[in-house]
């Protein structure tokens, strides 16, 4: 069987557009349909497209390719854990943004390729990072700014499913499991255990 390569585009709201990331990846001859996307933050790894991707598609010998590290996460830690998982699975990882890594070289110099990596993603880890946590603390300026104006309502409160609370009752008995409720109520993880105890 021949080693597949995909690409991975993401994006961090429904209202922003893919079409950039997904020309990228096709410009490197990946079909459409190996392209796995997501609309969703890069503040974790809970992400419907990519955990399919992931646990159900890439395989030994495979190449992921996206166009930049803040596409896989915006947490240096994650971004460190997938590539030692990648590493770890021989799974191949090239960012269009990072040159090194599209590189091509003979085994015997594997370990410049590895060495030069390790640098840049050490490096650009901690700019994702730093990223994500001046986007937080501008967000918490704009609501300051709003409260002070009596403009600011919060967040929306999560909508329970409407089979709820048959799914938690059969759940609570013991009758499923909470991968199964969760399934179920077509909730995220995060937003079933927010459920849960709230």
């Amino acid at each position: 069987m021949t080693n597949k390569i995909y690409g991975y585009a993401r994006v961090s709201t429904k209202e922003q557009n893919l079409d950039r990331q997904i020309i990228a990846l096709k410009e490197q001859g990946i079909n459409e349909r190996d392209i796995i996307v997501d609309k969703e933050s890069g503040k974790d790894l809970d992400r419907k497209g990519y955990s399919s991707l992931k646990n159900g598609l890439l395989r030994r010998g495979d190449t992921l390719i996206i166009k930049s590290l803040d596409r896989l996460s915006r947490n240096k830690a994650d971004i460190k854990k997938e590539l030692e998982y990648f590493k770890d699975n021989g799974i191949r990882l090239k960012v269009i943004e990072l040159p090194t890594t599209m590189m091509e070289l003979p085994d015997s110099q594997e370990w410049v390729f590895e060495m030069v990596n390790n640098i840049l993603i050490e490096v650009l880890g901690t700019i994702a990072e730093q990223e994500r946590q001046a986007i937080r603390q501008r967000q918490a300026e704009g609501i300051a700014a709003a409260q002070g104006r009596g403009a600011y309502r919060g967040r929306k409160s999560i909508e329970k499913p409407d089979n709820w609370d048959s799914i938690i009752a059969e759940w609570k008995s013991g009758k499923i499991t909470a991968t199964k409720a969760i399934e179920l109520t077509g909730t995220k993880r995060t937003t079933f255990y927010k459920l849960v105890n709230g």
